[in-house]
């Protein structure tokens, strides 16, 4: 499926270069309405990412996000930041679908996988964004990118597997903001490997091309950012494409 995708900065819509907050690009301050036009256009899951929650997890947007999570009819994972048990259920009581967990998930596995035990599997999708060197070894950066984490793809996927990993949000950082692509083949591998997960493709999404080319790779959501606010193509545009697979 298509999953359109908003980051939010003191309530505003902003696209990030590579994760970096120094490279920023503002879309506008309207994000419920651009997300119902998502939802009347066919969307049936949604993905907001809280960088200002990401940045000083004290100033997680929450009444922003309630507002936003009442106001459509749909799945909506959210992320950013998420640190602590505290912050899921803070996300998951406000109306989110599932909560997005990126570096905890390294950095404290056996904390995140109480939460699988708490929450269930469909509540929390893990957010593994790699870096992949000429060896094809896929390294998960942390922290807005800015560390390395000394561990693969693989290794934390087999961590999480115990206590029943359903969704995995895989983002080739190279890919990132870029419109250039998505890594298809990396798609096609991990979802061989491991087919009992549900993968979401993230990064590189610039063109209807770009869409078709992921048909076959394996995965189950597409991640569609800034093509969409840019004008790319609609979401219902990518539906249709999506679905012709």
């Amino acid at each position: 499926m298509i999953i359109p995708a908003l980051d939010l900065i003191d309530g505003k819509v902003v696209r990030l270069h590579q994760g970096d907050y120094g490279q920023q690009r503002d879309y506008g301050s309207d994000p419920l309405p651009r997300l119902q036009d998502y939802a009347s256009q066919g969307a049936t899951v949604l993905h907001l990412v809280d960088l200002t929650g990401a940045k000083d997890p004290a100033k997680r947007q929450i009444p922003l996000l309630k507002t936003l999570l009442n106001g459509v009819e749909a799945i909506v994972q959210v992320g950013g930041g998420i640190r602590t048990r505290d912050d899921v259920k803070a996300l998951l009581d406000a109306g989110a679908s599932r909560v997005v967990v990126g570096s905890t998930a390294v950095k404290a596995p056996d904390e995140v996988k109480k939460w699988f035990s708490e929450f269930g599997a469909e509540a929390i999708v893990l957010a593994l964004d790699v870096r992949i060197d000429a060896a094809n070894r896929k390294e998960i950066a942390i922290s807005g990118w800015q560390e390395a984490a000394g561990v693969t793809l693989e290794e934390v996927i087999a961590q999480f597997a115990p206590v029943g990993l359903k969704h995995v949000l895989c983002t080739d950082i190279s890919r990132d903001g870029t419109l250039s692509g998505s890594n298809v083949a990396l798609y096609k591998e991990v979802t061989a490997r491991y087919p009992e997960i549900a993968f979401q493709s993230s990064g590189g999404i610039g063109n209807i091309e770009d869409i078709a080319a992921l048909r076959d790779s394996g995965v189950q959501g597409v991640i569609v950012g800034r093509a969409l606010l840019e004008g790319k193509f609609t979401v219902s545009e990518a539906i249709a494409c999506w679905q012709n697979a």
